[in-house]
């Protein structure tokens, strides 16, 4: 069933817009003017158009964020639980989804059930809100004939990803705040105010201090060839980025995060989380081994362990444990080898990378909350410092002339 775009205004003159789904323009003109809406315009929506060709293309502001579609996962999983049938779930879904972008996607995977897809293949189409983790997962639990409790879990791995993403935003938000406040503020001191301020010492017929000296060769500097810094900073950021994102520099700025002095074990944990957490899920969820591994490489964010994760996969494909190829990578920390080889030998290892996940993730935000508690009054201190420097080159001269005088 198509989805519609449309724009319309109520009877009191308010202007209203949306996605609608039915059989036709005409099924969905009757619908929208039984609910008292004129139709002032009305296209078929991209993902209409798109779902023919068995993919989706979100528009502007179609992105979908984890918490809303844990939501919808968890919304499928109740219904099915309940007895009702997977078509009646996802027309339920597509009905109350307010998100246009996530509408738009249930509604094409609607669409290919009706075909007679399986509701894994219908993810499969739509790449851009369903990663190959979720179709993945969706695919176990069909073939099991579990799919609810695969649902399930697949709801709890998607809000604890969003719980840890919002919990790391919020650690960051007040000292990336005032990073960006104080460049501001130095900016504008030394491009607009600190000028016209110091201006006045270069006609003084006198020896100036060594650091008065030094903020005016600054202030001549910075005032003068902004623009060029800004460009050449930009052109830097560009440069960098597009470098970044080739295989090799990827790579190399993988493996750089891994060796830094402070933050280096933060990136590690983090990895190792996601990397315990995914394949845990996976294994419970009933996705082979190998398959499991494969997906855990793609969503571990960093190069160099998603390569010690190949080799451990080929070497689990050639009958070797999996805690044996990642101690000898020497990248995982010890007690995760350990309990990998702990739940392998006890057929629990499921259960094992789940615990181990919930412990760095209590790792992950102590050492986040201890960083900060740090990073704030060391942000407060190069702020005072820089700001004591100016006052004490712009003091200096005026009591030398003060002393003078008297």
């Amino acid at each position: 069933m198509p989805v519609y775009e449309y724009k319309g205004m109520t009877a009191r003159g308010k202007k209203v817009s949306g996605v609608l789904d039915g059989d036709g323009l005409k099924a969905v003109k009757t619908k929208l003017k039984r609910e008292g809406i004129v139709v002032l315009e009305i296209q078929e929506g991209t993902a209409g158009r798109a779902a023919r060709k068995g993919e989706i293309t979100l528009g502007t502001g179609g992105r979908v964020r984890l918490r809303d579609l844990a939501n919808s996962t968890r919304q499928l999983s109740t219904l099915l639980s309940a007895g009702l049938p997977l078509m009646d779930g996802l027309n339920v879904l597509v009905e109350q989804e307010e998100i246009s972008g996530l509408k738009r996607a249930l509604s094409s995977v609607r669409d290919a059930v009706r075909e007679g897809s399986s509701l894994a293949e219908a993810l499969k189409g739509n790449s851009r809100v369903f990663s190959q983790l979720y179709v993945n997962m969706v695919s176990a639990g069909e073939m099991s004939g579990t799919l609810e409790i695969t649902l399930d879990r697949l709801a709890d791995f998607l809000e604890e990803q969003a719980r840890f993403r919002g919990r790391f935003a919020a650690a960051l938000a007040y000292p990336g705040l005032m990073t960006v406040v104080g460049i501001g503020v130095l900016f504008f001191l030394f491009t607009f105010v600190l000028p016209r301020v110091v201006g006045m010492f270069e006609d003084m017929d006198q020896q100036l201090p060594f650091i008065t000296i030094l903020l005016l060769a600054m202030v001549n500097v910075i005032s003068s060839y902004w623009w060029a810094m800004l460009a050449l900073l930009g052109g830097a950021g560009y440069y960098l980025r597009r470098y970044f994102r080739t295989p090799a520099g990827k790579e190399a700025l993988d493996g750089r995060l891994l060796r830094l002095p402070v933050f280096g074990g933060l990136v590690r944990m983090i990895a190792v989380s996601r990397f315990t957490r995914t394949l845990g899920t996976l294994l419970q969820s009933g996705v082979p081994a190998l398959t499991a591994l494969d997906i855990t490489k793609s969503v571990i964010g960093n190069t160099v362990l998603a390569t010690a994760v190949q080799r451990a996969r080929d070497n689990v494909r050639e009958g070797e444990p999996i805690a044996e190829p990642l101690r000898r990578s020497g990248l995982f920390p010890p007690v995760v080898v350990q309990m990998v080889s702990v739940g392998e030998k006890s057929g629990e290892l499921e259960k094992m990378l789940l615990k181990v996940s919930d412990s760095f993730d209590r790792m992950v935000e102590t050492r986040i909350a201890g960083l900060m508690s740090l990073l704030e009054p060391a942000i407060i201190l190069v702020m005072g410092v820089v700001v004591g420097f100016i006052v004490i080159a712009i003091l200096l001269p005026i009591l030398e002339m003060s002393s003078g005088m008297r």
